[in-house]
């Protein structure tokens, strides 16, 4: 651990303690410089680490300060999804939220979408525009099938954060992490195999598995600590799993990040029954936390994990450029990526490894970490004013999504068709299970700046919610009335 990183942990246990209580001025940088024999520099980086934490804000002029603690809405439950392989559904439900375009009229709330308005982001913008406007031929031309080696060089130094040792030669670019997951499946699985999968799950998982023919077990899964691992071991003793696909990491939609010590029991049980570990990490680089989580790749010593990831939820999705680590499994991804799509478009690969090279990457981050933890404060708070009491939320440790667990016997599908009449639009919670469970739950993105017309968005879900529960016949003349 870094000189910065120690002092960081050294202040948060204090702020933990209670010894520097909420809205205390902190030591100075100067004071905590002499006091612990390190240079200002390392204080001021230790203060920038607990400022990302969301444990202290800066004040001009006045210092450090440690911040109020936010209050927590209750948690959704442990899920408890039917554990016997199933064929996916819920397509129609799934295509009504991608195909929705962006619109002035319409505040999506649903959609997966980071904030790409940051300026951090002009200099990737500057790359992709130099190449058009000086005609690099380069950009232009078919590049390896394995992707552009300055980019997998760029991305294998960044994977060290996350514990992996991954060359770039063990690096393949896809065309977002939807091709990775997929290329990973077809390169693991055939059509009838059994994929277990978290639950809730990625509905862009869910349908990868509907389209290659596959069925999904769905385990049960905490909300703070991940899929339950003694589910697991009883379904691998049960069925005939041919994979574990699953998101440990700022999980979507739950947010959580799985423990270390249950990553490495997850290995241990994926070696036991010889079986693969597909790893999501697309949303690992924007955990709240320094350094990042490790992921379950990096205690792989066998090859049996597939990890992939993309720069779509930490850059921009319209770049469409993603990428797999599939261990043992190289030769079979790539043949299942020349049948796929062939190449991944060039002039965006060329574009992020400048970015990542000259380190505007690492900066955006940092930026975007604090940004989105803010949002989740926020927008978490807004829930609580504005949804039924004993509503239940998730409490994200990275990315930017919500799950909102509602009454039992609420149905989300019936509070979306009312809600887009009035320019609003959620993710309902049965596209994230492939029998079309937790129908009463909801995902809400909070990734853009939170303006007050976004606030009037959430305000407007939650008082529809209210109508529907309180008249649920009437349900759409009291939500016709809350739009007048």
């Amino acid at each position: 651990m870094t000189r910065y990183a120690t002092l960081a942990a050294i202040l948060s246990q204090r702020i933990e303690q209670g010894l520097y209580p909420a809205g205390d001025r902190l030591p100075s940088v100067r004071m905590l410089s002499q006091e612990h024999g390190v240079s200002i520099s390392t204080v001021q980086q230790a203060y920038r680490l607990l400022e990302e934490s969301q444990l202290v804000e800066a004040r001009p002029k006045s210092g450090y300060f440690v911040r109020g603690l936010r209050t927590l809405a209750e948690l959704p439950a442990v899920t408890r999804p039917v554990q016997r392989p199933v064929d996916i559904s819920q397509w129609e439900q799934v295509l009504e939220l991608i195909r929705t375009k962006p619109r002035e009229d319409l505040v999506q709330l649903g959609r997966g979408m980071p904030d790409i308005s940051e300026p951090t982001l002009k200099p990737l913008v500057k790359a992709l525009g130099h190449m058009g406007r000086h005609g690099d031929l380069r950009s232009l031309y078919y590049d390896n099938i394995q992707g552009v080696m300055g980019l997998r060089e760029q991305i294998a130094r960044l994977l060290l954060d996350s514990g992996c040792q991954i060359s770039a030669d063990q690096l393949v670019i896809t065309t977002g992490c939807h091709e990775a997951l997929s290329a990973g499946l077809r390169a693991v699985c055939q059509p009838g195999d059994i994929v277990a999968v978290d639950s809730p799950c990625f509905h862009g998982t869910m349908q990868t598995l509907k389209g290659l023919g596959m069925k999904a077990l769905e385990v049960p899964t905490d909300p703070l600590t991940g899929i339950s691992l003694e589910a697991l071991e009883m379904a691998l003793d049960q069925w005939p799993i041919k994979a574990i696909l699953l998101t440990p990491n700022c999980n979507n939609p739950l947010g959580y990040i799985m423990p270390e010590a249950r990553k490495q029991r997850l290995l241990t049980l994926a070696q036991r029954h010889d079986v693969a570990i597909i790893e999501d990490d697309v949303y690992g680089d924007i955990a709240y936390q320094y350094p990042r989580p490790r992921t379950i790749k990096s205690f792989d010593d066998d090859g049996r994990v597939l990890l992939c990831s993309s720069f779509s939820k930490t850059l921009a999705p319209g770049l469409r450029i993603g990428w797999i680590a599939p261990g043992r499994y190289l030769e079979r991804v790539l043949h299942m990526k020349y049948i796929g799509t062939g190449s991944t478009a060039t002039q965006p690969q060329l574009a992020i490894a400048d970015f990542i090279r000259h380190g505007h990457y690492l900066q955006h981050l940092r930026r975007m970490r604090t940004r989105y933890q803010q949002n989740r404060d926020r927008m978490t708070g807004w829930i609580m004013k504005y949804f039924p009491p004993g509503t239940r939320v998730s409490q994200p440790r990275g990315g930017f999504m919500l799950w909102i667990e509602l009454d039992d016997e609420f149905d989300t599908l019936r509070l979306n068709r009312y809600l887009e009449q009035q320019g609003v639009q959620i993710a309902v919670g049965s596209i994230f299970s492939a029998s079309g469970k937790y129908r009463n739950c909801l995902r809400i993105n909070y990734a853009p700046k939170l303006t007050p017309e976004i606030e009037q968005a959430v305000r407007r879900v939650g008082e529809t919610i209210q109508s529907l529960l309180l008249a649920p016949v009437a349900g759409i003349e009291s939500a016709q009335a809350l739009r007048e």
